[in-house]
């Protein structure tokens, strides 16, 4: 039976708000490397342990209380001036954040977290006595103690009463847990419980008690269900029965609800306008006037429709400064593995994202993060002989641009030779020496993304198997997206992800054949071009247009999905997807729309992401057009003009 039977809801709130928490605490922990005197920066680090450990108390994790009260003293310790940090002092407490997160998992499947390791228990104990700290078999720099406190207008110790602590420190007396499970499990609120002894002031945000240090303010958590056709890169072994669901809650500013509410209400007065006019119409009254209001009726409708949709989207799109605040402790910690002094600088954080597609995008962004300080950034030692600064910079940004975000990876390390890289990937068996000599700088640089390609020679716990980049190139394959490389030898590499702003809400170009419609993903469109008989050459037992002097192959839409012509087809579709651009033949078109996706059950025909319904109501059926190229990379002969 699960540790937390009954428990589920107030679990799940607790690992969303707690792992936000954690995540700003290791952000706030590498600054604080930098600025080891900020002591409002050191308030905010304490208050957010304070809270991870109360919630964890009203869960009776007994484990993770005792492991967080103990960091949570050298925070009051430093805070107070007591101790001054120094980089082994910081190691130490780097792994008991690590440890709390890897508690906080334990926690995901319903159960318990162990007990803490015992070595790690001495480091902290250590540090809180001002001893040399211990940290994976080696000794650090002692955490220093300093005779006589700095003298800081920092929060008071907390009395019996809560009397005399600071202002904005929050603590688990200032909770009414009664309150609380009363409102997050739908149970009336006790009478005597209900009384608040001031007048409460208004809020627009129900979390747990945790989010009291959360930054996220006027929001509100509501359920949210992932789009069905999303798959999850990352695998975890199977949980109990009792273990809690992937998280499915979401945080939503109220005033984004008010407008779904509004838009809400005017259609719903727009209905009963075209209901009341429907009725006139049925009596015989079939005046100019009655027909002209139910025109403007129904373009008002199909407007607040219009705004309804977006208005709903918008509910589902999140900043993604949440996934950016995992890396800087990534970086971190990688590069003091590896010896290096690396600095990750977040831009562009409050950019908003699709959620689902936020959480797709966290293994590549780990891979490219963690590829950026392991290859692309030198050593101290070679920066040095090519007159850099010892401290290296990686920067991840993100930027909306239409109906588009873009995120760059960038650093300031040694570049990529796109010669280097050739011979690298014939010397893996990757590719083959006549295709490397055909290919040009660009084409060069993007074998980076092949399965088994790898610059290193030996492989290493952080990387040389040749996987990381490939994962990234197929994860944002699935999100509809693109990845480009741009590298100069020397000065640094750029790595740029584009998105298309939603997974749920498809642009598309809707195509006929064989009088069935097939909607093309509108980014992968470059323009729409007539075909004629006289102008298709055979290269090479091929078919090929030129487009601007440009010798493009033709691809028949029937040949790819394997259906039969019956026509010759009187369009072609120029397109740029899989990294070639072809031109698509097609019968003809029936122009673009906005599509939502929905996906066949049971079923998975081959090159189909699912299927959408047109304005007469026909099935449209949703074309994957990289499964459809990845099975059809050759350009075979092919009778692309039937006889009619």
């Amino acid at each position: 039976m699960s540790d937390f039977a009954g428990m589920e809801e107030l679990l799940q709130d607790f690992l969303l708000e707690a792992g936000e928490l954690l995540s700003q605490v290791d952000n706030k922990l590498v600054e604080l490397e930098k600025r080891p005197d900020d002591h409002e920066l050191l308030n905010d680090i304490f208050r957010g342990f304070h809270t991870i450990k109360g919630g964890a108390g009203f869960l009776n994790a007994e484990n993770l209380v005792s492991l967080c009260h103990r960091t949570e003293n050298l925070f009051d310790k430093l805070r107070n001036g007591e101790l001054k940090l120094s980089t082994g002092l910081m190691d130490v407490i780097m792994d008991a954040t690590g440890v709390v997160r890897n508690m906080f998992a334990a926690l995901s499947q319903a159960t318990q977290p162990e007990a803490a390791d015992p070595a790690l228990i001495d480091s902290l104990e250590a540090a809180l006595a001002g001893k040399s700290v211990q940290r994976k078999g080696r000794e650090s720099a002692a955490a220093t103690p300093i005779p006589a406190p700095i003298p800081k207008a920092v929060p008071q110790p907390e009395s019996p009463s809560g009397a005399g602590k600071a202002a904005d420190e929050v603590t688990i007396d200032d909770i009414n847990w009664d309150v609380l499970h009363a409102v997050l499990t739908g149970t009336p609120i006790p009478q005597e419980a209900s009384k608040p002894e001031a007048e409460p002031e208004p809020v627009s945000e129900v979390v747990f008690p945790v989010a009291a240090a959360s930054p996220v303010q006027h929001a509100a958590i509501i359920p949210v269900q992932d789009l069905p056709t999303q798959s999850r890169s990352s695998s975890s072994s199977s949980a109990p029965q009792q273990s809690l669901q992937k998280e499915t809650t979401i945080r939503i500013d109220t005033a984004r609800l008010d407008q779904v509410l509004n838009l809400s209400g005017e259609i719903g007065l727009t209905k009963n306008r075209i209901a009341n006019l429907k009725t006139q119409i049925l009596h015989g009254k079939n005046d100019q006037e009655t027909f002209k209001a139910l025109d403007i009726a129904v373009s008002q409708l199909d407007l607040l429709v219009s705004d309804l949709q977006n208005a709903v989207m918008k509910t589902r799109m999140q900043p993604i400064g949440r996934l950016f605040q995992k890396y800087p402790r990534l970086a971190r910690d990688l590069a003091r593995q590896l010896g290096k002094d690396v600095e990750l600088v977040l831009s562009g954080e409050e950019t908003e994202l699709d959620k689902t597609m936020i959480e797709d995008l966290n293994d590549p962004l780990v891979h490219l993060v963690r590829n950026a300080v392991d290859h692309g950034i030198e050593s101290i030692e070679e920066r040095a002989l090519s007159h850099k600064s010892a401290k290296a910079i990686v920067t991840l940004s993100a930027s909306q641009v239409g109906d588009h975000i873009y995120i760059e990876i960038s650093d300031d390390g040694k570049g990529m030779r796109p010669d280097v890289i050739r011979s690298k990937a014939v010397e893996k068996g990757v590719i083959d020496a006549e295709t490397a000599n055909s290919m040009d700088d660009r084409q060069s640089l993007h074998l980076v993304f092949l399965p088994g390609f790898s610059t290193k020679d030996q492989i290493s716990s952080v990387s040389g198997r040749g996987v990381g980049m490939d994962v990234v190139k197929t994860n944002i394959t699935r999100l509809n997206g693109k990845i480009d490389v741009i590298s100069v030898p020397g000065q640094g590499s750029t790595f740029t992800i584009s998105l298309p702003l939603t997974l749920a809400i498809l642009p598309v170009l809707v195509v006929r054949l064989n009088n069935q419609s097939f909607a093309i993903p509108l980014s992968m469109v470059r323009e729409i071009i007539p075909i004629k008989q006289e102008e298709v050459q055979r290269v090479s037992g091929r078919a090929t247009m030129v487009v601007r002097d440009e010798v493009l192959p033709v691809r028949s839409l029937a040949r790819l999905i394997g259906w039969e012509a019956k026509q010759s087809p009187a369009f072609g579709v120029l397109m740029h997807a899989s990294d070639t651009t072809f031109i698509m033949a097609v019968d003809g078109f029936v122009g673009r729309d906005d599509v939502v996706i929905k996906p066949l059950s049971d079923i998975k025909p081959k090159g189909i992401a699912g299927a959408t319904l047109s304005g007469d109501g026909s099935i449209v059926l949703v074309l994957d057009m990289e499964a459809l190229l990845g099975n059809n990379t050759a350009d075979t002969p092919m009778n692309l003009f039937a006889r009619a």
